[in-house]
């Protein structure tokens, strides 16, 4: 169904992280946990291998530049040694580090996918959601994009911020000693700060931090908007690739680029806001950069004028101040990573709370009775909560056969739905005979990919003799296909409605099943054909019992009860 573009739920910042746990909680205790705390305890540890390296290379920075202004040639040449040795290190373990941290991500991300797919096709859950759902839009989408941008932003700021604490961590008490005390007077008093340097780290950190949240804040909802924007302005052109033909015919690629084009503005719209938002954040975050990298030597200078430190300690307190205010900086520099993460957590959270209610709506499943159809008392209503169908009561044997007839929306394809217990808008009472088995087919029959011999036997998905095969595709008149019943191919493309349909008349051939139901299954078939294949229905299964759908009044030949659907509830059966 089109996608209508629909508001972001609002969903309260203090359930950000509750939303957060709830998504992520079950991969950290599921049947994968021990590889997934092993791989992650292996990327903590060379993360923190590598705050390790940096706290060396600061002290090489002192002793490296110490050697240069004493013109110290041997100093000089076992710092360049020692440089080497650190350099290999911290390339294995940034190497390794990135790797590891990859593969967890792969493996998280593959298992959270298999579980929404999983949560998604049980139930039926996506068949209900678009009846009732509205707020979740686009599920493909969030089952492919948003699982991958969710783990990997995940990864990628958890162990950011681990990083970034325990490098500050390590580097303020080296700035701390580096930076040492800062005496003046004020007001007739001598003021000592001891640490000033980390001091004025926080402050410009925080001060940055501030500023950034205040002027990125509406980029969160603008990233949940263009995700919603991209994902509608894909499914219509989807839409048009698998209508190509029907467009092609009607001469509909004007209304079609109209309604692309509208789509591609909503894109270009909301994305030109994102543009000026992120050019605001990035003017103030690029400059607060830029100054950190001299603002330390501003801040020192005075003490090294003073000749109270050396070369090498200036630079030393420079590298210290420059860890020290990156780890704080971890805000200024990952805003748009968190904009987009609330984001892509808001749509994960909206989606699994709409499967969940999915699964809380109560659908009729029919029982299962020995040899018969039974119907007692069945209300069937549309979602708004209409009535199609009320109080009917059927029953039917096995060799009997059923033509369903009324007008459109009257309610005879909701009927059927409600047999094959996917209807969430019916009470009553409904049994069918499940041991044999019960195919369904409907107008427009579902084409798998993959080859046609896959595609005949559908939904099962065993061996079949292949002598078999081809003698079905010669009595459904599908004689030429049989050199490419091996073939891999979008077949729902390939082959015509009507072909279509005879392939799944193929399948109730091959599968022989004691409960089958056509819903307008042979519309798109000339009626010479039609009548051939009921007759071979007939033939194939005359201990089956069999529900059609139809408007032709050729079809009426091939049942022996009618069941006529009024409309506001009314019905007939004769």
């Amino acid at each position: 169904m089109d996608q209508q573009q629909l508001p972001a739920p609002r969903i309260r910042k203090r359930d950000l992280f509750k939303n957060f746990w709830h998504l992520a909680k079950p991969f950290w205790v599921s049947e994968e946990k021990w590889k997934a705390w092993a791989l992650l305890a292996l990327v903590v540890g060379l993360n923190l291998g590598i705050v390790y390296l940096s706290v060396q290379f600061n002290d090489w920075y002192g002793k490296f530049y110490r050697a240069l202004q004493t013109y110290d040639a041997k100093a000089f040449w076992e710092q360049m040694q020692r440089f080497g040795i650190l350099a290999f290190f911290w390339i294995a373990v940034q190497v390794y580090a990135l790797y590891f941290r990859q593969m967890l991500d792969v493996k998280w991300r593959r298992w959270m996918t298999e579980r929404f797919n999983r949560r998604y096709l049980e139930n039926q859950g996506y068949y209900r959601q678009q009846l009732v759902d509205r707020q979740t839009d686009n599920p493909d989408q969030r089952i492919a994009e948003d699982v991958r941008d969710f783990v990997a932003t995940t990864l990628g700021l958890t162990l950011g911020l681990m990083r970034s604490v325990v490098s500050f961590l390590s580097f303020v008490s080296i700035l701390w000693v580096l930076s040492g005390p800062l005496r003046f007077h004020l007001a007739g008093s001598e003021w000592v700060i001891e640490g000033f340097m980390v001091w004025v780290a926080l402050i410009y950190a925080l001060v940055g931090t501030v500023i950034t949240v205040l002027i990125g804040k509406p980029l969160v909802g603008l990233n949940f908007a263009q995700q919603q924007r991209e994902a509608d302005f894909r499914f219509s052109l989807m839409r048009v690739r698998e209508n190509a033909e029907s467009i092609a015919l009607y001469r509909g690629e004007a209304q079609e680029e109209q309604r692309l084009g509208l789509r591609l503005m909503r894109v270009v719209t909301n994305y030109w806001q994102i543009m000026r938002m992120q050019k605001r954040v990035t003017w103030f975050t690029a400059f607060w950069g830029q100054f950190a990298i001299i603002f330390p030597y501003i801040v020192a200078a005075p003490r090294y004028f003073a000749k109270a430190i050396d070369f090498g300690v200036l630079m030393q307190i420079n590298n210290a101040f420059r860890e020290v205010y990156d780890s704080l900086e971890f805000i200024i520099a990952g805003f748009f990573s968190l904009a987009a993460w609330k984001a892509i957590i808001d749509r994960l959270a909206t989606f699994e709370q709409g499967m969940a209610d999915m699964q809380q709506l109560p659908v009729l499943m029919p029982a299962d009775a020995a040899g018969k159809a039974t119907v007692k008392g069945l209300d069937v209503s549309k979602p708004d909560g209409t009535p199609l169908l009320t109080d009917l009561a059927l029953s039917l044997v096995p060799g009997e056969r059923l033509l369903v007839r009324g007008a459109s929306g009257s309610g005879k394809s909701t009927l059927l739905r409600v047999l094959g217990g996917i209807w969430p808008f019916a009470e009553g009472e409904a049994a069918i005979p499940r041991q044999g088995g019960v195919l369904f087919l409907s107008q427009r029959p579902y084409m798998p990919l993959g080859t046609l011999r896959e595609a005949m036997s559908y939904p099962h998905e065993r061996a079949v003799d292949t002598g078999l095969l081809h003698s079905l595709l010669i009595q459904v008149r599908l004689a030429h296909l049989i050199p490419r019943l091996d073939d891999t191919d979008n077949w729902a493309h390939v082959l015509s409605l009507g072909e279509q349909q005879r392939i799944a008349i193929a399948r109730a051939l091959l599968h022989r099943p004691a409960f089958l139901v056509l819903d307008e299954a042979t519309s798109a078939i000339d009626e010479d054909t039609e009548q051939l294949l009921y007759g071979a229905l007939l033939a194939a299964l005359p201990g089956s019992i069999m529900i059609s759908v139809g408007h032709r009044s050729s079809l009426k030949a091939f049942h022996n009860r009618f069941l006529d659907c009024e409309g506001e509830g009314r019905w007939a059966l004769a």
